[in-house]
Order: structure tokens, then sequence, then C-alpha cells
């Protein structure tokens, strides 16, 4: 059973994960994308925190994620609702 918000759109775009105050950063893809989450493929999920931010490097935006679900290499997040898309 579908639980998402909205539909996903389909993309292949290149984005970092950050956490550990920006410090620590992992390569990531997004394979699809609305405006309340994404799917992420990752080379390793593990080590990753629950929460992180998500900078796409298309436009250089940032969003605040929750990690809602994980397998060896992809995550399911949910943009935090008070997320603001930013720039840095």
């Amino acid at each position: 059973m579908e639980r998402r918000r909205k539909q996903r759109t389909r993309t292949l775009k290149k984005a970092r994960i950050l956490f550990n105050h920006h410090h620590s950063v992992i390569d990531c893809t997004v394979r699809n994308l609305s405006p309340h989450g994404a799917c992420l493929n990752v080379a390793s999920a593990i080590g990753i925190p629950e929460t992180f931010d998500v900078i796409f490097d298309a436009d250089h935006s940032v969003r605040a994620c929750r990690m809602v679900w994980h397998k060896e290499h992809q995550l399911g997040v949910e943009f935090a609702e008070n997320s603001v898309t930013r720039n840095v």
C-alpha cells in the first residue's frame, strides 16, 4: 500500500548527505523526489544517522531529512515539515 502523501518523480540527481555538523559527507544519487521526500542511493547505508541534511549539487539547496526506511544501498527519506529549502 502506498503511504506517501504525494507521488514522487523519477530522477537521477547527484547530492550529498551531511551530518555531524556538516563535518561528515556521503555522496548519493537521488532516484525519486517529491516536495515531501526522496529515495537516495548510497554506497552503504551503514553509519548514516536517522536525521541529516541533503545538499543537491545542481542548485546547492539543502533540505533537512529524516530516514524512514533503508536497505543496503538505498534510503527513503522524509523532508522535515519545518524544513525550508535553503542554499549554502
